[in-house]
């Protein structure tokens, strides 16, 4: 299977391990499968006696066609064995009768993107040995608070590998700046911008466009890669989890083979909803693809109106990996509906305009799949609270966000299908506003707030958590956006 670029000019034609080393498409596009492999309803009755890693392993190799099953089995279990996910990966939890929560975070950073970003950085090192790559890979990552630590806990001290990650000084929570701060690892650098998180993202989006930069990291004996979910390498993992999810809601007896079930997904990006949407088309038994956004309501808006207007406020929440206005895998779903032409037409929009409008054939092609609500910050609060009060289930700022849609999204159609609810975050990283929306006091220094959390509602930290306070600062730099190449120059010279 060979990739192509979502907006069709480059004229590239290129495996999978290529894309992987490459990242972005040489026209700024993203890369996307020539076509969508199968899934029957026989293989997941298959995928249901497997582990997850043996479930990862099947799926992939429909995708990762140069890599053969045997490296991918061997990777999926390197990147989902108990130490790294204790208990297991991605186990599915009811959260109240008729809506389940798929929890993503039981990983080594205590967020979903761990699911993809623990097997990425061996699909990368193999890509290297595939393609023939003799320079090092310098990753450059923009994150709202979780990718970052996720992609700097995943490609540590991995030979031939660097890595660079930048975030909105004031846009995440105190425990993700810790978590990134303390990084170790001798391959591994943190900065802090003056801006958001979408002036992060296009920042290094301008970095892998500079030709003079290439050249630069040529030069010095590095290449430019990327660890976001513009990535498909680290896309493709995130389709095994809905996978896995309807198996695990088949061996529980909670539907039946060929059932549907809908799936609510809090999106920044838009990637982790996208995957929902690769594993419904590749037969996967999926209704209704709710897509939940917080304050920053731009994908709400878009799927109600089909227009995309980052012109607005933004709004830092207490959601913040969800404080997004350029929602980058957006780009991919319009280019499976719209086709590619109309997508370079769109993206070029947005990039001068700020804006860009689908038709309303387009509209009703998205329409059929996907819907969008949102939650401000009370409400976020609320769900919080009425979750853990009367449901004994203690959710994050993320996942209450996704919870208070699907609660929207049932009360408005009726809809009774199952709900599997994305769960994306311990609510020990955001430790602080989940105290003060169950009415706790909310402390001075947001670390005291992981023992408060403790004490009053009787769960435990997770591992990957614990004693952060103790832990040492490695980095604490915070440059201006426009000065993020001049920041990854002096990382490798």
């Amino acid at each position: 299977m060979n990739y192509q670029s979502t907006r069709g000019k480059s004229g590239e034609s290129l495996s999978a391990a290529q894309i992987i080393k490459q990242g972005l498409a040489l026209d700024g596009g993203l890369f996307i499968p020539d076509e969508i492999p199968t899934l029957t309803q026989e293989e997941i009755k298959t995928l249901c006696a497997l582990s997850y890693p043996e479930r990862a392993a099947t799926i992939l190799a429909k995708y990762l066609t140069d890599y053969t099953y045997d490296e991918l089995l061997a990777d999926c279990r390197a990147a989902y064995c108990e130490e790294s996910f204790p208990g297991g990966a991605a186990p599915i939890v009811k959260a109240k009768d008729g809506i389940y929560s798929l929890e993503l975070w039981h990983g080594p950073t205590a967020a979903f993107k761990d699911m993809a970003l623990q097997i990425m950085p061996r699909l990368l090192s193999r890509a290297l040995t595939k393609t023939g790559e003799e320079r090092t890979a310098l990753i450059l990552v923009a994150t709202s608070g979780d990718t970052g630590k996720a992609a700097l806990e995943g490609y540590k001290d991995t030979p031939k590998i660097k890595i660079m990650v930048f975030y909105p000084v004031d846009g995440v929570s105190r425990v993700q700046k810790m978590q990134m701060a303390t990084q170790t690892g001798d391959n591994v650098n943190v900065t802090a911008i003056y801006g958001n998180f979408d002036d992060a993202q296009t920042g290094v989006k301008k970095i892998f466009s500079d030709n003079d930069a290439v050249a630069y990291l040529n030069d010095k004996g590095y290449f430019f890669s990327s660890a976001n979910s513009i990535n498909w390498g680290r896309l493709a993992p995130q389709i095994v989890y809905y996978v896995s999810a309807y198996c695990d809601m088949l061996n529980s007896g909670e539907i039946k083979m060929g059932e549907k079930i809908n799936v609510c997904v809090p999106t920044g990006n838009f990637g982790n909803i996208f995957a929902a949407y690769l594993a419904k088309l590749m037969g996967l038994p999926l209704g209704k693809l709710v897509c939940a956004s917080n304050q920053n309501n731009i994908l709400t808006d878009f799927l109600n109106t089909g227009k995309y207007d980052r012109n607005r406020d933004f709004h830092c929440t207490m959601s913040p990996s969800m404080d997004i206005l350029i929602s980058s895998n957006l780009e991919r779903l319009l280019a499976l509906s719209a086709g590619k032409e109309a997508t370079a037409t769109y993206m070029q929009d947005l990039a001068e305009k700020g804006v860009y409008e689908v038709s309303a054939d387009i509209k009703a092609k998205i329409d059929e799949n996907f819907c969008g609500y949102c939650a401000d910050e009370n409400e976020t609060a609320a769900i919080i609270k009425k979750y853990f009060e009367e449901y004994g289930y203690l959710a994050d700022t993320h996942t209450s966000v996704a919870l208070c849609a699907a609660e929207k999204y049932i009360a408005e159609t009726g809809d009774k299908t199952p709900m599997v609810v994305a769960s994306t975050a311990s609510p020990y990283k955001f430790a602080a506003d989940v105290c003060a929306s169950l009415g706790l006091e909310k402390p001075e220094d947001d670390l005291d707030a992981l023992d408060m959390l403790v004490n009053a509602t009787n769960t435990e930290i997770p591992y990957p958590l614990r004693g952060i306070a103790e832990r040492q600062v490695r980095f604490n730099e915070t440059v201006k956006a426009e000065d993020m190449l001049a920041a990854v120059k002096a990382y490798i010279d």
